[in-house]
């Protein structure tokens, strides 16, 4: 078939489509330059025009949300590791009613839309692109040191403020959801971070402390094309959360206990995100790449499917593995699977 535009193709693949080729992108931090709108305006699009990416997830430091509520972070100094924690503002429950609604367009909140209006001036609509956003729940850990035990304490004992908490959080991240889209992006990539796994939280937890405050964000934005829920970790929740209302699903299939490509693509009729493993992009040949690669268009015939790592690649990534996860969906479509072999 003729080639297709990113857009085309990002579309295609979302609706189940037949796509010229899966649409692909990978994303990871840029620690020095991220800490102004231009800096991190200037690192996305560089990355992005240097592979040609079909669509673009913007990576922000990941500690400006907790800086937004009064968290202290700044530079390693280290082009390989991320923003270093100062001070943090939930140091016990009784800071918790501290937690009120901000104004989105201030503050770390309101540098960041200035790099979405940055990067959606370049891109002149010509690439998807979309903002990440975390889940209240994992502001409120950031908030707490990422003292995970201490939030849990919190849900036992002081569940009422913290209710309080999450949804002034809630209240914020859907306004500022919704500007993200008024700054040009095309959908919000809302990361659960820590509690989407049950390693930290059970189901019965998440669903009162974390369910409720997720889908006022995700319903601020729902007439975005392309919101993507992205879970992480091993022995993910992601079967739990197929109900919410995003156009796609991000996920580490390759980690213990979670869901294949496949297996989801059953469950759903959304698109599924992913493919490769962060630790076989950064530490594997380009063979290994490739050999995922057309495992992942295998699984899922070319179709509802995105090309991607199932989480942030680390600076270090070689650039030779990056370009072979490219070159190989030209020739991965009709592929055998594992299964099948």
């Amino acid at each position: 078939m003729a080639a297709m535009t990113k857009w085309e193709r990002v579309r295609a693949a979302l609706t189940g489509q037949e796509v010229d080729r899966p649409p692909a992108a990978f994303w990871g931090h840029d620690y020095a330059r991220e800490w102004t709108p231009q800096g991190l305006a200037d690192a996305t699009l560089e990355r992005a025009r240097q592979y040609d990416w079909d669509f673009i997830k913007v990576n922000p430091r990941a500690s400006y949300y907790a800086e937004a509520w009064g968290n202290t972070h700044k530079p390693s100094g280290d082009p390989a590791r991320g923003p270093l924690l100062v001070a943090y503002a939930l140091k016990s429950a009784a800071d918790l009613d501290r937690i009120a609604a901000l104004d989105v367009q201030q503050g770390p909140l309101g540098e960041q839309l200035q790099a979405l209006r940055l990067i959606s001036e370049a891109l002149k609509g010509e690439v998807p692109f979309v903002q990440t956003v975390f889940s209240p729940l994992t502001v409120i850990g950031w908030l707490a040191g990422l003292d995970l035990a201490a939030v849990r304490r919190m849900m036992r004992e002081n569940g009422k403020a913290l209710h309080s908490a999450l949804a002034a959080v809630s209240e914020t991240l859907a306004a500022y959801a919704r500007a993200s889209l008024d700054a040009g992006a095309s959908g919000i990539f809302f990361a659960t971070v820590d509690w989407g796994t049950y390693d930290t939280a059970t189901k019965e937890q998440y669903d009162e402390f974390g369910r409720p405050y997720d889908l006022p964000v995700l319903a601020a934005v729902a007439g975005a094309e392309m919101n993507v829920l992205h879970v992480c970790h091993r022995n993910d929740m992601l079967e739990s959360l197929l109900d919410y209302p995003v156009a796609v699903f991000n996920w580490a299939a390759e980690q213990t206990g979670n869901p294949s490509l496949a297996a989801i693509l059953k469950k759903t009729q959304k698109a599924v995100m992913g493919g490769v493993a962060v630790a076989t992009m950064s530490g594997g040949t380009p063979e290994q790449v490739t050999a995922e690669v057309r495992e992942a268009v295998a699984q899922t015939e070319g179709r509802r499917f995105l090309l991607a790592a199932g989480c942030s690649i680390p600076p270090q990534t070689p650039e030779a593995n990056l370009h072979a996860a490219l070159a190989a969906l030209s020739s991965a479509k009709d592929a055998p699977s594992s299964e099948e072999q």
